[in-house]
Protein backbone atom coordinates (compact mmCIF):
# COMPACT_ATOMS: atom_id res chain seq x y z
CA UNK A 1 0.00 0.00 0.00
CA UNK A 2 1.21 3.48 -0.88
CA UNK A 3 1.74 6.31 1.57
CA UNK A 4 -0.71 9.11 0.85
CA UNK A 5 -1.26 12.78 1.69
CA UNK A 6 -4.88 13.94 1.62
CA UNK A 7 -5.34 17.69 1.51
CA UNK A 8 -8.24 19.88 2.45
CA UNK A 9 -8.33 22.92 0.17
CA UNK A 10 -9.76 26.09 1.74
CA UNK A 11 -7.48 27.30 4.52
CA UNK A 12 -4.85 24.66 3.71
CA UNK A 13 -3.82 24.92 0.07
CA UNK A 14 -5.23 28.44 -0.31
CA UNK A 15 -6.53 31.13 2.02
CA UNK A 16 -10.06 31.78 0.82
CA UNK A 17 -11.82 32.51 4.10
CA UNK A 18 -12.61 36.15 3.36
CA UNK A 19 -13.92 35.31 -0.13
CA UNK A 20 -16.18 32.62 1.31
CA UNK A 21 -17.51 35.00 3.94
CA UNK A 22 -18.15 37.78 1.44
CA UNK A 23 -19.93 35.42 -0.97
CA UNK A 24 -22.18 34.07 1.81
CA UNK A 25 -23.05 37.60 2.92
CA UNK A 26 -24.05 38.55 -0.63
CA UNK A 27 -26.07 35.36 -1.17
CA UNK A 28 -27.96 35.74 2.11
CA UNK A 29 -28.47 39.50 1.87
CA UNK A 30 -31.50 39.29 -0.44
CA UNK A 31 -33.09 36.87 2.03
CA UNK A 32 -32.45 39.30 4.89
CA UNK A 33 -30.38 36.76 6.81
CA UNK A 34 -27.51 38.53 8.62
CA UNK A 35 -24.21 36.70 8.98
CA UNK A 36 -21.47 37.57 11.45
CA UNK A 37 -17.91 36.43 10.82
CA UNK A 38 -18.05 34.43 14.07
CA UNK A 39 -21.13 32.54 12.90
CA UNK A 40 -19.46 31.90 9.56
CA UNK A 41 -16.21 30.69 11.18
CA UNK A 42 -18.07 28.12 13.26
CA UNK A 43 -19.13 26.31 10.06
CA UNK A 44 -15.82 26.43 8.19
CA UNK A 45 -15.04 23.02 6.69
CA UNK A 46 -18.69 21.91 6.47
CA UNK A 47 -20.54 21.46 3.17
CA UNK A 48 -23.28 23.85 2.06
CA UNK A 49 -26.21 21.64 2.93
CA UNK A 50 -25.01 21.22 6.51
CA UNK A 51 -24.27 24.94 6.81
CA UNK A 52 -27.58 26.15 5.43
CA UNK A 53 -29.64 23.76 7.53
CA UNK A 54 -28.03 25.45 10.54
CA UNK A 55 -28.57 28.98 9.29
CA UNK A 56 -31.96 28.67 7.57
CA UNK A 57 -33.47 25.85 9.64
CA UNK A 58 -33.42 22.07 9.46
CA UNK A 59 -36.82 22.03 7.71
CA UNK A 60 -35.69 24.28 4.81
CA UNK A 61 -36.56 22.59 1.48
CA UNK A 62 -33.57 21.11 -0.30
CA UNK A 63 -34.50 23.07 -3.43
CA UNK A 64 -34.02 26.35 -1.53
CA UNK A 65 -30.77 25.13 0.03
CA UNK A 66 -29.47 24.21 -3.43
CA UNK A 67 -30.46 27.60 -4.86
CA UNK A 68 -28.78 29.61 -2.09
CA UNK A 69 -25.71 27.40 -2.22
CA UNK A 70 -25.41 27.70 -5.99
CA UNK A 71 -25.71 31.50 -5.81
CA UNK A 72 -23.04 31.64 -3.13
CA UNK A 73 -20.62 29.48 -5.10
CA UNK A 74 -21.12 31.52 -8.28
CA UNK A 75 -20.19 34.67 -6.33
CA UNK A 76 -17.20 32.88 -4.75
CA UNK A 77 -15.77 31.75 -8.09
CA UNK A 78 -16.09 35.31 -9.41
CA UNK A 79 -14.13 36.59 -6.42
CA UNK A 80 -11.23 34.11 -6.53
CA UNK A 81 -10.68 33.39 -10.23
CA UNK A 82 -7.17 34.47 -11.18
CA UNK A 83 -6.58 36.12 -7.80
CA UNK A 84 -5.51 33.27 -5.52
CA UNK A 85 -2.03 32.01 -4.60
CA UNK A 86 -1.01 28.92 -2.61
CA UNK A 87 -0.37 29.51 1.07
CA UNK A 88 3.26 29.71 2.25
CA UNK A 89 5.02 26.35 2.22
CA UNK A 90 2.35 24.57 0.18
CA UNK A 91 4.12 24.23 -3.17
CA UNK A 92 7.44 23.13 -1.69
CA UNK A 93 5.68 20.58 0.53
CA UNK A 94 3.71 19.19 -2.41
CA UNK A 95 6.96 18.90 -4.36
CA UNK A 96 8.72 17.17 -1.46
CA UNK A 97 5.92 14.67 -0.96
CA UNK A 98 5.84 13.91 -4.67
CA UNK A 99 9.60 13.28 -4.69
CA UNK A 100 9.24 11.02 -1.64
CA UNK A 101 6.70 8.86 -3.48
CA UNK A 102 3.54 9.92 -1.68
CA UNK A 103 0.32 9.77 -3.66
CA UNK A 104 -1.73 12.93 -3.09
CA UNK A 105 -5.40 13.89 -3.21
CA UNK A 106 -7.64 16.85 -2.53
CA UNK A 107 -10.60 16.04 -0.25
CA UNK A 108 -12.68 19.19 0.05
CA UNK A 109 -16.21 20.08 1.11
CA UNK A 110 -16.31 22.55 -1.79
CA UNK A 111 -18.22 21.92 -5.02
CA UNK A 112 -16.16 20.47 -7.85
CA UNK A 113 -16.36 23.73 -9.84
CA UNK A 114 -14.71 25.63 -6.96
CA UNK A 115 -11.96 23.07 -6.63
CA UNK A 116 -11.31 23.25 -10.36
CA UNK A 117 -11.07 27.06 -10.36
CA UNK A 118 -8.62 27.09 -7.45
CA UNK A 119 -6.42 24.25 -8.70
CA UNK A 120 -6.18 25.86 -12.12
CA UNK A 121 -5.65 29.39 -10.77
CA UNK A 122 -2.82 28.24 -8.50
CA UNK A 123 -1.27 25.75 -10.92
CA UNK A 124 -1.38 22.99 -8.28
CA UNK A 125 -3.43 20.41 -10.20
CA UNK A 126 -0.43 18.36 -11.47
CA UNK A 127 0.48 17.36 -7.92
CA UNK A 128 -2.76 15.46 -7.30
CA UNK A 129 -3.60 11.91 -8.30
CA UNK A 130 -7.24 12.31 -7.20
CA UNK A 131 -9.66 15.13 -6.44
CA UNK A 132 -12.77 14.46 -4.34
CA UNK A 133 -15.59 16.90 -3.64
CA UNK A 134 -17.79 16.21 -0.61
CA UNK A 135 -20.50 18.62 -1.75
CA UNK A 136 -22.82 15.66 -2.49
CA UNK A 137 -21.38 13.38 0.22
CA UNK A 138 -22.03 13.39 3.96
CA UNK A 139 -20.28 16.49 5.31
CA UNK A 140 -17.24 16.56 7.56
CA UNK A 141 -16.76 15.38 10.31
CA UNK A 142 -18.19 12.34 8.54
CA UNK A 143 -15.10 10.52 7.20
CA UNK A 144 -16.57 9.57 3.81
CA UNK A 145 -14.64 12.13 1.74
CA UNK A 146 -11.30 10.98 3.20
CA UNK A 147 -12.10 7.31 2.73
CA UNK A 148 -13.13 7.95 -0.87
CA UNK A 149 -9.86 9.81 -1.50
CA UNK A 150 -7.85 6.95 0.02
CA UNK A 151 -9.70 4.42 -2.13
CA UNK A 152 -8.93 6.40 -5.29
CA UNK A 153 -5.26 6.49 -4.27
CA UNK A 154 -5.22 2.75 -3.47
CA UNK A 155 -4.00 3.64 0.03
CA UNK A 156 -5.07 2.12 3.34
CA UNK A 157 -6.44 4.66 5.87
CA UNK A 158 -3.56 3.85 8.22
CA UNK A 159 -1.15 4.91 5.45
CA UNK A 160 -2.75 8.35 5.01
CA UNK A 161 -1.99 11.75 6.52
CA UNK A 162 -4.72 14.40 6.25
CA UNK A 163 -3.83 18.11 6.19
CA UNK A 164 -6.63 20.21 7.67
CA UNK A 165 -7.46 23.58 9.20
CA UNK A 166 -11.03 22.97 10.40
CA UNK A 167 -12.23 21.34 13.62
CA UNK A 168 -14.72 19.25 11.65
CA UNK A 169 -11.94 18.17 9.30
CA UNK A 170 -9.64 17.05 12.11
CA UNK A 171 -12.45 15.02 13.62
CA UNK A 172 -13.26 13.51 10.23
CA UNK A 173 -9.65 12.42 9.76
CA UNK A 174 -9.69 10.79 13.19
CA UNK A 175 -12.91 8.92 12.36
CA UNK A 176 -11.33 7.74 9.10
CA UNK A 177 -8.45 6.16 11.04
CA UNK A 178 -5.90 8.54 9.50
CA UNK A 179 -3.15 10.71 10.93
CA UNK A 180 -3.75 14.47 10.78
CA UNK A 181 -1.62 17.59 10.55
CA UNK A 182 -3.59 20.75 11.38
CA UNK A 183 -2.55 24.27 10.40
CA UNK A 184 -3.85 27.28 12.33
CA UNK A 185 -4.97 29.29 9.30
CA UNK A 186 -8.59 29.38 10.41
CA UNK A 187 -8.71 28.13 14.01
CA UNK A 188 -6.50 28.50 17.07
CA UNK A 189 -4.22 25.64 18.06
CA UNK A 190 -6.32 24.77 21.10
CA UNK A 191 -9.34 24.05 18.89
CA UNK A 192 -7.27 21.70 16.72
CA UNK A 193 -5.66 19.76 19.57
CA UNK A 194 -7.15 16.44 18.40
CA UNK A 195 -4.74 16.47 15.44
CA UNK A 196 -1.47 14.52 15.66
CA UNK A 197 0.49 17.68 14.91
CA UNK A 198 -0.55 21.35 14.94
CA UNK A 199 1.55 23.99 13.15
CA UNK A 200 1.10 27.66 12.38
CA UNK A 201 2.54 27.30 8.88
CA UNK A 202 3.18 24.47 6.44
CA UNK A 203 6.64 25.98 5.96
CA UNK A 204 7.47 24.06 9.16
CA UNK A 205 6.47 20.68 7.69
CA UNK A 206 8.37 18.35 5.33
CA UNK A 207 7.77 14.98 3.72
CA UNK A 208 9.84 13.50 6.56
CA UNK A 209 7.21 14.81 9.00
CA UNK A 210 4.54 12.80 7.18
CA UNK A 211 6.68 9.66 7.09
CA UNK A 212 7.49 9.96 10.79
CA UNK A 213 3.82 10.27 11.77
CA UNK A 214 2.94 7.16 9.80
CA UNK A 215 5.84 5.12 11.18
CA UNK A 216 5.11 6.19 14.76
CA UNK A 217 1.54 4.92 14.45
CA UNK A 218 2.27 1.78 12.42
CA UNK A 219 0.80 -1.36 13.87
Amino acid sequence: MAYAAIWDMDGVLVNTGQAHYQSWVEALEKRRVPLSYEKFSATFGMNNTSILKLWLGADTPQSEIDQVGDEKEFIFRRLVAGRTQPLPGVRSLLEGLQRAGFRQAVASSAPQANIDVLLDTTGLRPFFDAVVSASRLPGKPDPTVYLEAAARLAAAPASCVVVEDAVAGVEGARRAGMRCIAVTTTNPAASLAAADLVVDSLEKVSSETFSRLLKEHAV
